[in-house]
């Protein structure tokens, strides 16, 4: 299902997302009407359309049509609100300042979600702290890490430093039991914001090589929720930590608001 200010999305209107892709987005995890963190995906919209398009969005119309898409479906699902405009031309996107608000609906997995393995690769998403559409080198970096036997790739900046995942936040656990979140150029993920609120941690630059000092590790967003990330290359992580449980719980105990 899919819903277009509101309305059955028409094809012609979506054509120049899918032509240009440029926009922006927000997904969130909906469970019986009710959402962890909904006023920061809100906030994120309203702040990332100022960005992309140099124009306000207001957050109750766009609450509104999430509301009406969900309508009154039980259990959870996975609602993704992206903002385009209709009307962009490649040659002109300076006047592109008209943001419509597409809304779509997907059923949610269970969760939790089982341990993936990654592979580092030197890449830097784009504007990295806007949620945008161009996700072509991510999806790239996720291709190949899994093209070589991996389940997904782990970022590392030009400066060596670990930054994030294609689609997720990144966690990790120190020998101490502390939560270390790296500190780089990357998403203010929604869900990784709703952890660092719940539970205490540092935030702090991390070096590849540091990796192999570390007990586990964990990828994060509003979808998937806390997943343990069980192998870092060949660095094997411990994704039956107790941190990790003690995240879930933390996290699965955050109230949601409603729509």
């Amino acid at each position: 299902m899919a819903l277009l200010n509101g309305h059955p999305a028409d094809p012609d209107a979506l054509r120049t997302l899918a032509l240009t892709n440029y926009g922006h987005f927000t997904t969130m995890r909906v469970a019986d009407r009710r959402v962890r963190g909904l006023s920061r995906h809100l906030a994120r919209l309203v702040r990332d359309c100022r960005t992309v398009f140099g124009a306000e969005l207001d957050p109750g119309r766009v609450r509104g049509y999430v509301a009406e898409a969900v309508g009154d479906r039980a259990g959870a699902c996975v609602v993704r609100v992206t903002v385009l405009d209709p009307g962009l031309d490649i040659g002109r996107p300076a006047a592109a300042d008209d943001p419509h608000v597409l809304v779509s609906v997907r059923p949610a997995g269970p969760l939790p979600l089982p341990p993936v393995r990654v592979r580092t690769v030197r890449h830097q998403r784009e504007v990295a702290r806007v949620k945008h559409t161009g996700l072509f080198g991510s999806l790239y970096q996720r291709r190949a890490a899994q093209r070589a036997g991996f389940d997904d790739a782990l970022f590392v900046g030009p400066d060596g430093l670990v930054s994030e995942g294609p689609t997720w936040n990144v966690g990790f656990v120190a020998a101490d039991g502390e939560v270390v979140w790296p500190r780089a150029d990357v998403l203010p993920g929604v869900t990784m914001g709703l952890l660092q609120e719940a539970h205490g941690h540092v935030v702090s630059p991390l070096a590849v090589g540091a990796l192999r000092s570390v007990r586990a590790a964990f990828a994060t967003n509003t979808a998937i929720g806390v997943r343990a990330i069980g192998a870092v290359d060949d660095i094997r992580l411990d994704a039956a930590h107790p941190v990790l449980a003690a995240l879930r719980e933390r996290y699965d105990a955050l109230p949601g608001e409603p729509l």
